[in-house]
């Protein structure tokens, strides 16, 4: 996780929460990824198709949506691609709050 976080430095808003021994990756408050079984995977939107056409598809856990599988040993195309794929998630829910 440290090398991934290293690598992605560059993304404005960028930050992660530990989840059952897993990893959750957030860009500007929407989820766009994570680390599963040492595996980044990305979710899967048109932006990340186009910047990883070659990328496969996995599974980060039983009963999950297919991610694309992404490698982040090119920095600046790490940074574009998680920034892309944040641009094309819809803002995050507010939730409710009772006083």
């Amino acid at each position: 996780m440290s090398f991934v976080l290293e690598q992605l430095s560059g993304v404005e808003g960028l930050s992660y929460r530990a989840m059952m021994g897993e990893f959750v990756i957030y860009v500007r408050g929407k989820v766009v990824g994570g680390v599963y079984d040492d595996r980044l995977l990305i979710k899967d939107t048109v932006s990340a198709r186009k910047l990883t056409p070659n990328a496969q598809y996995e599974l980060p856990y039983d009963g999950g949506r297919p991610m694309l599988s992404v490698d982040v040993d090119d920095r600046e195309l790490a940074c574009r691609l998680f920034n892309a794929v944040a641009d094309d998630l819809p803002a995050p829910a507010q939730k409710n709050r009772k006083n």
